[in-house]
This record gives C-alpha cells, sequence and structure tokens, in this order.
C-alpha cells in the first residue's frame, strides 16, 4: 500500500512539475513565441481596457499570466457573437465579457499568452457604452 502511494506521490509530483515547465515555456519564457510582427504597444498610455470573453476572465489566469488579478467589471460587445475561441460580426448579437485595464507590461504579457500574431490578433472595439477597448480575435486561416 505505501509502496502504491509512493508511486502515485512521485506521479503527480512528475506531472505538476511537467505542467509548471510547460507554462513557464509557452507563456513567460524567451522562447517558443516569435510572431513575425509584434503588436505594437503605446508605452506613453499608462492603463489601458481589454475587454475578455474567455479563459482572461477568471482572475487566476490573469494573476499567473500578468502576476495580478487586478479587478474587472462587467461589460457588453454589441453586433459580435461568441463562436468557440472568438468572437465574430453579428449584427443583431451581443458577447457579455469583462473589462479589465492593464499596464503595458501586462498588455505585453497577455499579447503573449493570447499568442498574438500566431493564433490571435489585438483589434481596438468599441463597446455598447461606447468606451474604446482592446480584444483578442482569432486570426484567420
Amino acid at each position: 500500500m505505501l509502496r502504491t502511494l509512493k508511486w502515485i506521490f512521485i506521479a503527480l509530483f512528475v506531472l505538476l512539475v511537467t505542467a509548471a515547465g510547460w507554462f513557464w515555456y509557452t507563456y513567460k519564457s524567451p522562447y517558443g513565441y516569435h510572431p513575425a510582427e509584434p503588436a505594437m504597444v503605446d508605452t506613453r498610455i499608462p492603463r489601458q481596457d481589454v475587454f475578455v470573453y474567455g479563459t482572461l476572465r477568471y482572475s487566476g489566469i490573469r494573476w499567473l499570466v500578468t502576476g495580478r488579478a487586478g479587478d474587472s467589471r462587467p461589460a457588453t460587445l454589441a453586433g459580435y457573437r461568441k463562436q468557440d475561441l472568438d468572437v465574430i460580426p453579428d449584427d443583431g448579437g451581443q458577447v457579455e465579457g469583462e473589462i479589465i485595464s492593464v499596464t503595458p507590461n501586462e498588455l505585453r504579457a497577455l499579447d503573449r499568452y493570447e499568442r498574438v500574431g500566431v493564433r490571435y490578433q489585438r483589434e481596438s472595439v468599441k463597446l455598447e457604452d461606447g468606451s474604446i477597448v482592446w480584444i483578442y480575435r482569432l486570426i484567420d486561416p
């Protein structure tokens, strides 16, 4: 019985270390992410708003990606609908999400998490309340 528990503990430990290494390599390391053209980040603007509608709605994910969970506020993106991992234009649609306010360095971290230039593109959109925010949309294959 103790031998089985020992091997289960070792397997869980190896799995945890492997997952942590993968996360670091994919989202934090200087390796493995090389977009053709990095997205522009204006460092003169101290805080920028980003509309999030997927995994970034969770404060734990934001903390892992940016080092800060931050606060969020509910928002609605009119004229779009959610389709799988993307939002696509739809005149009658709307997407419920949240707005997070980030620094230029945090925006770069979000760009890396979303793989801007490889998987997603960052666009400026107008929300239902009239505010202008960034949003991540899938790049067409």
